[in-house]
């Protein structure tokens, strides 16, 4: 049986769970993404990005333009 983690409690969401979280589209995700490479707030796996979702909330508070 798996048991389903809240999104607001995930330490990390994929691209898909933060465009839900933080109401910014996917696209506009992925250019932030592309734009900050080895920013703290990401950790990639493989060819996957997941999001820290702390540190990504930080980086938000910091930029006045998404």
């Amino acid at each position: 049986m798996k048991k389903e983690i809240p999104i607001w409690e995930k330490y990390t969401l994929n691209v898909e769970e933060a465009a839900i979280y933080y109401g910014i589209g996917i696209k506009r995700l992925y250019e932030i993404i592309r734009s900050n490479p080895n920013a703290d707030f990401l950790l990639e796996i493989g060819s996957h990005y997941r999001i820290k979702r702390n540190l990504f909330e930080k980086f938000l508070d910091k930029v006045n333009t998404v």
